[in-house]
C-alpha cells in the first residue's frame, strides 16, 4: 500500500497546478511523446476515462513522471469508452460512484514502471498502484489481464506506456463479505447495492465462511443484485421489498440457495468456459458460451440464465461476479 500513499501525496502537490484539459499544446511534444494523460485527451475513445480522471483525482499525476520509479515511468491499462458502458457508466453518470471508490479503481488500472508487452507473460503477475496484484491470462490467441482484454500494447507517452483494455478492472482490497459490505453500505455506489444478499448471507450463517482467514480457500461468487432478490420474491408469491423480508424463507433454504452461488476456487470470466461447474451447493451450475467476455450461468432450478452484471470483481479471498438473478439449486 506504500505506493498508493506516495502516489496520493504527490498527486496533492501536483494537481493544484496541474489540469487534465485538452487546451495542452500539441505543439511542446513535437520533439517528445505525449504524456499519458494527454493520450487520453486527444483520443475520443478514452473520453470516460479522461473524465473518470479528473473526477477521481488522478489526472495530474498521469500528466507527469512517476516520482516513485526510477524510470520515471507509469504502466497504465485504459479502459475505452465501450469498457464503462458495460458497466452503464459514462461522462454523465460517473456520479453514481463514490469518488474514493472511483479513484482506487483508477489507480488499479496504473503500475509503476515501463511494463512493455514483450515483458508480459501469461501466468505472470503486475503489481498495481493500489496494492493487489493483477495477472495475466492467455485465452487461445488473446491476452487478458484479470478478465479484461488487451486490444492494443504498447502506446508510447513521454512518462511510460499504454496498454488498452475492453473491461474496467475492480479490486476492493478486502475480503467478499467486507466487499459486499461496502457494496451495501454505499461506499461504492451512491445508492446501496447488494443489500439482500448481505442480509441473507448473516441470516444463513455464512459470513464466517466467506470470510478471509489463514489457510482458508479462495471462492468464485456469483452475487445477485438487489433487484435479483426481489424478482425471486415475486417468483415465490412473496414481497421482498426491504433486505430483512428474506427471512420469511427458512434459514436452511436460504443457506441452500446461498451455497449454490459458490464454488471453490478463484476465476476470472477469462478462465472460465461453456460447462458445468460443482459449487458449494451440490447442484451444478450450467455456464454459458464465453461471449464478449462474459458469460451467462444457471441453476438446475432456473428457467432462465442470470446475465453478469459487473464481472470480475478481485477481493483478497477470491473473484465476484455480479448476477441478475438467483440461482437456484434442485429445492
Amino acid at each position: 500500500m506504500k505506493n498508493i500513499i506516495n502516489i496520493k501525496s504527490t498527486l496533492i502537490a501536483l494537481f493544484a497546478v496541474i489540469t487534465f484539459t485538452a487546451c495542452e499544446s500539441v505543439s511542446s511534444y513535437e520533439d517528445e511523446s505525449p504524456s499519458i494523460a494527454f493520450v487520453a485527451v486527444a483520443n475520443a475513445d478514452f473520453s470516460v476515462l479522461e473524465a473518470a480522471a479528473v473526477r477521481g483525482g488522478v489526472a495530474g499525476v498521469l500528466s507527469n513522471s512517476n516520482p516513485n520509479d526510477p524510470s520515471g515511468a507509469y504502466t497504465v491499462f485504459a479502459p475505452t469508452n465501450t469498457a464503462f458502458a458495460r458497466l452503464g457508466l459514462n461522462e454523465e453518470t460517473l456520479g453514481v460512484l463514490q469518488v474514493p471508490f472511483l479513484t482506487n479503481t483508477l489507480l488499479y488500472h496504473v503500475s509503476n514502471g515501463n511494463l512493455l508487452s514483450s515483458n508480459i507473460t501469461a501466468g505472470g503477475m503486475s503489481a498495481s498502484a493500489l496494492g493487489p496484484q493483477r495477472r495475466f491470462i492467455q485465452r487461445g490467441s488473446d491476452l487478458y489481464i484479470n478478465g479484461s482484454k488487451i486490444l492494443a500494447t504498447d502506446v508510447d507517452a513521454s512518462n511510460g506506456t499504454v496498454h488498452v483494455i475492453d473491461k474496467v478492472m475492480i479490486a476492493t482490497g478486502v475480503d467478499i463479505v467486507q466487499s459486499a459490505i461496502a457494496l451495501q453500505s454505499a461506499n461504492v455506489f451512491i445508492n446501496p447495492e447488494l443489500s439482500f444478499l448481505v442480509e441473507a448471507v448473516v441470516y444463513a450463517g455464512l459470513a464466517e465462511a466467506l470470510t478471509a482467514s489463514p489457510g482458508s480457500p479462495k471462492f468464485t461468487v456469483f452475487a445477485p443484485t438487489d433487484q435479483a432478490f426481489k424478482d425471486l420474491g415475486s417468483a415465490l408469491g412473496l414481497t421482498f421489498n426491504q433486505p430483512s423480508d428474506i427471512r420469511q424463507l427458512p434459514a436452511e433454504v436460504v443457506g441452500q440457495v446461498l451455497l449454490n452461488h459458490v464454488f471453490v476456487g478463484e476465476k476470472f470470466t477469462s478462465e472460465l468456459s461453456a460447462g458445468n461447474v460443482s459449487p458449494l451447493g451440490g447442484d451444478p451450475l450450467t455456464l454459458g458460451a464465453f461471449t464478449e467476455g462474459t458469460l451467462t450461468v444457471r441453476g438446475v432450478g432456473n428457467n432462465t440464465p442470470a446475465n453478469m452484471v459487473i464481472p470480475d470483481v478481485q477481493t483478497t479471498n477470491g473473484i465476484v461476479h455480479v448476477i441478475d438473478r438467483v440461482l437456484l439449486p434442485n429445492l
